[in-house]
């Protein structure tokens, strides 16, 4: 049984044989891709961050990395090689192990697989779950097949690598236990660590060998200054080897200094070197001194010349929950305009604290965000901090509402209302913008929600969470869905709301069903009916009833299934709801099919129809279209279903239905099938 989006009400028919192959596990799924992967062209992932700009020295380090691989015999192999590459903050683990992964990449046709763990970071490290989900979607697995569980993640993503020859970099772990599980189990592949740990364990348990890197040699740290700076380096050559040896001829800090250098052109590298030597905080530079301490005092010297709208901007923009973020989401933070958000970004990029890494788009490092974070509690006071925060959720839940609003409209009116936000919106006029900013700011809107739910802004989290319901459940992001939903019953929890609570339980029911996992879904519906029931929600119980009647129709139990769906009807037109009245009926005339009921079947699908197309709710016109379609395959009116797939086709890939496209195509390849047209039905 499949939910319509819109009021969870559509049905999607299974092949009998098909499901009864399916439904046993995630398992049965999972062989069912990879038997499927090996027919086709696989996925070949290029996930490998830029090289960073005038790189300098490290001649050795490479050359023992391709030494390694060359040992390991990687081309053939019987042994796996992990290299971790050690070192303190900013010495330049990442920069060497991107380009020696950029320099080899050739070696592993198959692809290359990037993760920032985010070991040190001043939130959770990333759980070797999440990104294992990530690598097997960037392996080809579909959304609706990966496994719930890590372990699981952790066999398919072994199967999934086997037979190829692929290069992982795990950069920033916290320890050997966050990366085990994303080793890869067989020769061909090999994995690349990066981590400011020894990971010892991996040393001793998996093999690892291991690459440790001190700071720069004075040759090459001047080399890389004359690469930043230019010919006032041989110009000056002490005052450049002075300014070296104050930075302890530490690649960041040499970038940074350099920086300075070149945005005062005026200014002498003695003089420069003389001024930074006199803050006295570089004490923190010498050899044994505490990395952290080391590192902030270099910020410093960065921070020290920015605009006053820059360094307030850095402060706020670190307090921002998520990895990256655009122009306006800076805007929002500093309650600026957008061009004055534009103007501090160029700044703060210029002086190295942020990195440009892609189209407005940009992201800190780990430890300036916690250094920014660190400056925001010493020089800005909560009010000034929550502010900030609040406009940058009303900021995401704005625009979330509007591009949801455009995408469906016939849900408009049931989306969380809130004001326009101070700061200026993204440009989410068409359903293509309107798609393509909830695609990019996917893991920003559930790191809102999960941030809201945590630090004391439940409302704006069960608002995020709901708006968003359609868009991760139309696009099978299910475990972005299931985290959102968990944000928003604690939230709801918190504030004693009812209703809220029993929404997200439902929603969080829906993306169980998506996984095969009906006694959790069955749970979490039963106890959401309950609350609906105790609010007085009459939609909210006509949703729940939907979904607890498409669980009895996924087990056969289709006079239940039909009860409940006359029940939901009713209710539906009770509170006047077209959207939901449309969904209804669908399942209803999908029941009839079960049963073997073509002509009512085909009513109810055409009374679907005419609401949909009234509500403008083009996601449920298109299973109503579906549903006329297999009801005129079952009766053997081939030229009529074939209209009516058609149309259905056409109106979810509009809609990035990839579900009901899924079960569409299939409906084809039973069409073709019974005409005989066997190869085109496969």
């Amino acid at each position: 049984m499949r939910e319509i989006a819109g009021q969870e009400g559509g049905l999607g028919a299974r092949d009998p044989h098909r499901q009864a192959l399916t439904d046993d596990s995630t398992l049965a799924a999972l062989a069912s891709w990879r038997d499927g992967a090996r027919t086709s062209a696989r996925e070949v992932p290029r996930q490998l961050p830029a090289v960073v700009g005038c790189f300098s020295g490290r001649g050795p380090e490479l050359a023992a990395l391709t030494g390694m691989l060359g040992a390991s015999g990687a081309e053939g192999t019987q042994t796996m090689v992990i290299s971790a590459i050690g070192g303190t903050a900013g010495v330049g683990k990442t920069a060497l192990a991107v380009r020696w992964a950029h320099q080899v990449a050739e070696r592993f046709p198959d692809g290359q697989l990037y993760a920032n763990l985010r070991g040190y970071d001043p939130e959770q490290p990333l759980a070797a779950g999440d990104v294992l989900a990530g690598f097997l979607a960037a392996l080809g697995v579909p959304g609706s097949q990966i496994p719930a569980e890590a372990d699981d993640r952790a066999a398919a993503y072994r199967s999934a690598l086997a037979g190829r020859r692929v290069l992982i970099v795990l950069d920033n772990a916290r320890d050997a236990g966050q990366v085990r599980p994303l080793l890869p189990g067989g020769p061909g592949c090999l994995a690349l660590v990066t981590s400011r740990d020894m990971l010892a364990g991996l040393v001793a348990r998996d093999g690892a060998r291991r690459v440790l890197l001190d700071v720069l040699p004075v040759r090459d740290a001047l080399a890389l200054l004359r690469a930043l700076i230019g010919p006032r380096v041989d110009a000056e050559p002490q005052a450049a080897a002075e300014l070296a040896s104050l930075c302890c001829c530490l690649p960041l800090a040499l970038r940074l200094a350099a920086e300075l250098a070149a945005a005062r052109p005026a200014m002498s590298l003695i003089a420069l070197a003389g001024e930074l030597d006199g803050q006295g905080r570089l004490d923190a530079l010498e050899a044994g001194a505490d990395p952290g301490t080391a590192v902030r005092a270099v910020f410093s010297w960065s921070c020290r010349y920015l605009s006053p709208a820059a360094a307030r901007a850095f402060r706020l923009v670190a307090l921002h929950p998520g990895a990256d973020f655009d122009s306006r989401a800076v805007a929002a933070l500093a309650g600026a305009s957008y061009p004055a958000a534009c103007r501090v970004l160029a700044e703060l990029t210029r002086a190295c604290l942020l990195g440009h890494i892609g189209q407005d788009r940009y992201g800190m490092h780990d430890l300036l965000r916690a250094y920014g974070r660190e400056l925001a509690a010493a020089d800005t006071g909560q009010t000034v901090q929550r502010a900030a925060l609040t406009r940058l959720l009303d900021h995401y839940q704005h625009t979330a509402a509007t591009a949801m609003g455009i995408l469906f409209p016939a849900h408009a009116p049931a989306l969380p209302e809130v004001p326009p936000p101070a700061s200026p919106a993204p440009p989410v006029a068409d359903t293509a913008a309107a798609r393509a900013w909830l695609d990019a700011e996917r893991p920003n809107l559930v790191a809102a929600v999960i941030h809201a739910a945590d630090h004391g802004w439940p409302a704006q989290a069960i608002r995020l969470a709901s708006t968003l319901y359609y868009h991760l459940d139309l696009g099978g992001h299910y475990r972005e869905a299931l985290t959102i939903h968990a944000c928003a019953h604690r939230a709801a929890r918190s504030l004693g709301d009812r209703g809220a609570e029993a929404e997200a339980l439902r929603n969080a029911g829906v993306v169980e069903v998506r996984q095969g996992r009906h006694l959790q879904a069955t749970q979490h519906f039963d106890q959401a009916l309950t609350l609906f029931r105790q609010a007085g929600d009459r939609t909210g119980q006509a949703r729940t009833l939907g979904s607890l009647g498409n669980l009895a129709w996924d087990s056969g139990r289709y006079e239940q299934a039909s009860e409940a769906h006359r029940e939901v009807l009713e209710l539906f037109r009770q509170t006047d709801n077209r959207a939901g009245q449309a969904a209804a009926l669908v399942n209803l005339g999908l029941t009839d099919l079960r049963l073997g009921n073509y002509t009512p079947a085909a009513e109810h699908f055409q009374q679907a129809l005419s609401l949909s197309q009234e509500s403008g709710n083009r996601n449920c016109e298109g299973y109503a279209l579906r549903g006329l379609g297999e009801a005129e395959l079952a009766r053997g009116r081939y030229p009529q279903a074939t209209d009516h797939l058609n149309q259905a086709l056409a109106l979810f890939r509009d809609t990035a239905d990839r579900k009901g496209e899924a079960d569409t195509l299939h409906d084809f390849g039973d069409l073709n099938r019974r005409q005989g047209r066997y190869p085109r039905a496969a």
